[in-house]
C-alpha cells in the first residue's frame, strides 16, 4: 500500500501533506505534554513492531501482495496521537533507508498509513468496546478496528491513484503518472484488502489486544496514562523478536502490490512508462533498497539473511529515533 514516487502527481502529493500536517502538528504537543520514557518507549515499540509487520507480504489470489500495517494496534495501546507519530516514524524510516514508499510520496503515505488509519481504528474501538469489560467484547472491537483501518487506508490510497489518470495526462492523452484509472484501481486494491490484508490485520491486532487484556487491562482503558508492568514487557519483545525471525517469509509472496511496481513491471503491463513516472521514479532507492543488502547478492542464501537483517535494522532504527527524541523531550528545559 506505500506509494512510489510517480505514481501520483507532485501536487497530489503535496495537498496530502498539506492535509497530514495540522494532525501530526497537534500529535506532537501532545506528546510534549504528556511525554514520559513509559510512553516514548511503547512509541519505539510500536513503530519497530509496525516496520516488521509491514515486511510479512502475503500473497492475492489476484497475483499481487499485500501486508499488515500495525495502525490499529498503535492507536488501541497508544491512543490516536501516539498511534499518528509511531506509524509516521516507521513510514519516514522506510522510505529513507529502504526505499520502501517514495520521498516525494511520503507526505501521502504518512495521511493514508499514518493519520488515517490510526484514527479510523481508534474511533472503531472506543465505540464497539465502549466501557465493557467483556474480553469477548474486546477482542471484537481490536479485529473490527484492524479490519475496517487498514481498508480505510486502502480505499484512501486506490482513490488518490485512480484520480490520477483523469487529472494528469500529456499532450498525447496518455497519463502522466498512475496509469490506472478508478474503476480499475479501487476494486484491485480493495479486493486484496478486503480479502486478504484486512484477516490478517484483524488477526494480528485482536491477538495482541488480547494478551494485554490478560496481563495489564489498565492500559486499553488508559492507552496515554497506563504504565507498563515490567512482566508485560518481555512476552511482546518475544513476540517481536518472532516477527523479526519470520520476516523472510514474506519474501515468499509472489507478485508485486498494486500501485508499487517497478516501471520497468510498469512497462511490462501496459506497453509503456507514463512520463511523469519516469521522471519521479527512482531518484531515491534508500540505503538498503527493496530490503537487501547488496553485498549479499550472489551469495547463498543472501536474500533471506539481507531481510533479516533489514528487520533488524529497521527495530534499531525506530528505537534509536525513538531514543534521540526521548532526549529531546525529556531534557530539562533552561530559562533564558
Amino acid at each position: 500500500m506505500h506509494i512510489p514516487d510517480g505514481y501520483l502527481s507532485p501536487e497530489t502529493c503535496a495537498v496530502l501533506a498539506a492535509g497530514s500536517a495540522p494532525a501530526l502538528y497537534v500529535a506532537v504537543r501532545r506528546l510534549r505534554q504528556e511525554s514520559d520514557g513509559a510512553i516514548l518507549a511503547r512509541l519505539a515499540l510500536a513503530s519497530a513492531f509496525g516496520f516488521v509487520v509491514q515486511m510479512l507480504n502475503v500473497p492475492v489470489p489476484d497475483g499481487t501482495s499485500a501486508h499488515a500495517v500495525g495502525a490499529a494496534l498503535a492507536a488501541i495501546l497508544l491512543g490516536p496521537w501516539g498511534a499518528m507519530l509511531a506509524m509516521t516514524v516507521t513510514l519516514a524510516i522506510q522510505a529513507l533507508f529502504f526505499g520502501d514508499g517514495g520521498i516525494l510520496a511520503l507526505g501521502a503515505n504518512v495521511f493514508n498509513l499514518g493519520i488515517l488509519a490510526p484514527a479510523v481504528a481508534y474511533f472503531v474501538y472506543q465505540v464497539v468496546a465502549g466501557r465493557s469489560p467483556s474480553r469477548t467484547r474486546l477482542l471484537m472491537a481490536a479485529a473490527l478496528a484492524g479490519y475496517l483501518s487498514i481498508n480505510a487506508a486502502a480505499l484512501a490510497t486506490a482513490i488518490e491513484l485512480g484520480l490520477q489518470p483523469l487529472l494528469f495526462r500529456a499532450p498525447d492523452g496518455t497519463p502522466l503518472y498512475n496509469p490506472y484509472p478508478l474503476n480499475l484501481a479501487v476494486p484491485a486494491m480493495m479486493f486484496a484488502h478486503l480479502v486478504v490484508a484486512g484477516p490478517v490485520e484483524a488477526l494480528v491486532t485482536g491477538l495482541i489486544v488480547g494478551y494485554v487484556h490478560r496481563v495489564q487491562p489498565d492500559l486499553l482503558a488508559r492507552p496515554a496514562e497506563g504504565k507498563w508492568a515490567a512482566g508485560a514487557w518481555l512476552p511482546l519483545v518475544v513476540v517481536l523478536g518472532l516477527l523479526i525471525v519470520l520476516t523472510p517469509l514474506g519474501l515468499l509472496a509472489p507478485g508485486t502490490a498494486f500501485g508499487e511496481w517497478a516501471p520497468e513491471e510498469l512497462e511490462g503491463l501496459i506497453g509503456y512508462v507514463p512520463r511523469g513516472l519516469a521522471v519521479l521514479s527512482g531518484w531515491w532507492s534508500g540505503l538498503l533498497p527493496d530490503y537487501a543488502v547488496p553485498i549479499l547478492e550472489g551469495v547463498p542464501g543472501g536474500e533471506v539473511i539481507g531481510y533479516l537483517l533489514s528487520a533488524l535494522m529497521g527495530v534499531l532504527l525506530a528505537v534509536l529515533v525513538w531514543g534521540i527524541l526521548r532526549w529531546l523531550l525529556l531534557r530539562p528545559r533552561t530559562r533564558s
